[in-house]
């Protein structure tokens, strides 16, 4: 009978996002940290739904102050709803001027197909903006039944802040390994 073979040491990551990741030993990681340090962030917020965006603004604010990020590196900029949010996500993210965008809006399903749409629409437009220009931009809207639920996950706005940082840390990182390989 042979002996079975050894399982690698596994190390975990574990983030603020759920989950964890056991990555064997042995490989290189380049792993995001959600802190602000010098970092410009811009952070998009629909005016739709306002009692609900002002308050993810305000746990996103918070959270990147927590995070280290001074207040006068943030720009917040209003717009009308969530399906504008992409295109001023995109506008920011093409000045080059922030390290990442936090997006934040609510949408609650009605009695039409504009929930539909809506959501939609802001999801896969932000998401173009950031592969379109390298700039990570994080989805910090909230698409619920109601706004009871809306009201349940208002911490979404700090997930969104932390989400952005980490992936503006690790995009540094790569850029910089990429640098370091030349």
């Amino acid at each position: 009978m042979t002996e079975p073979a050894e399982l690698p040491q596994l190390r975990t990551t574990d983030q603020h996002a759920e989950g964890a990741l056991d990555i064997p030993d042995g490989v290189q990681v380049l792993e995001g940290s959600p802190e602000g340090g010098r970092r410009g962030i811009a952070v998009v917020v629909a005016r739709f739904n306002g009692e609900i965006t002002s308050r993810l603004l305000t746990g996103a604010l918070e959270e990147l102050d927590r995070a280290g990020v001074a207040r006068e590196a943030v720009t917040v900029v209003p717009v009308p709803g969530a399906f504008e949010l992409p295109l001023a996500a995109l506008a920011l993210a093409k000045t080059r001027r922030y390290s990442c965008i936090v997006a934040l809006g609510c949408v609650i399903r009605g009695e039409t197909a504009h929930f539909e749409f809506v959501a939609g629409e802001a999801a896969s437009g932000l998401q173009l903006a950031a592969i379109e220009t390298g700039v990570p931009v994080s989805f910090g809207v909230l698409t619920t039944e109601s706004a009871e639920q809306a009201e349940a996950r208002l911490d979404k706005g700090a997930e969104a802040a932390r989400t952005a940082l980490e992936m503006a840390d690790l995009f540094s990182q790569l850029r910089a390994s990429a640098a370091q390989a030349r």
